[in-house]
């Protein structure tokens, strides 16, 4: 049966749209785990946990920073950009690196945010020890932060 080049194209075109939007849906899907790691981490820093937040986190992220240096740049953070009012997802990545601070695998999400006093890009960098997700850095940028 011959079918006009034009339907040939049409459904050419919608299949690839049809793969392009699964292949979406698989890169920005976040683990249940990683999800609710976030979640408490930015419950920490909204309650202003930070010794919790420090001692739950990863050995690299004590490796990077003091209790005290980190406690001052969260509350800065926090005092300037204020409590988060909704984040989006601006990207996903799941890595397995075999050398390296991020050996293993890693989960790092970065999010479109509004705070309360401006908006910026959050990173929160997850690393897998013993099945549980650890704080390995966590990175704001903001023009609210200059």
């Amino acid at each position: 049966m011959y079918r006009p080049p034009f339907q040939w194209l049409t459904f050419s075109i919608f299949g690839l749209f049809l793969l392009s939007c699964g292949l979406r849906a698989e890169r920005q899907g976040i683990p249940s785990e990683v999800e609710a790691t976030i979640a408490s981490i930015s419950d920490d820093i909204s309650a202003e946990r930070y010794e919790k937040l420090y001692a739950e986190a990863s050995e690299l992220w004590r490796q990077d920073s003091t209790l005290e240096e980190s406690t001052a740049v969260l509350k800065t953070i926090r005092t300037k950009l204020g409590n988060v009012e909704n984040r989006t997802v601006h990207s996903a990545i799941d890595q397995q690196n075999s050398g390296g601070p991020l050996k293993g695998r890693a989960f790092i999400v970065t999010f479109e945010t509004k705070f309360q006093h401006g908006e910026g890009m959050e990173t929160f960098t997850l690393i897998e020890r013993n099945h549980q997700w650890l704080l390995a850095k966590y990175r704001v940028t903001s023009t609210a932060l200059e």
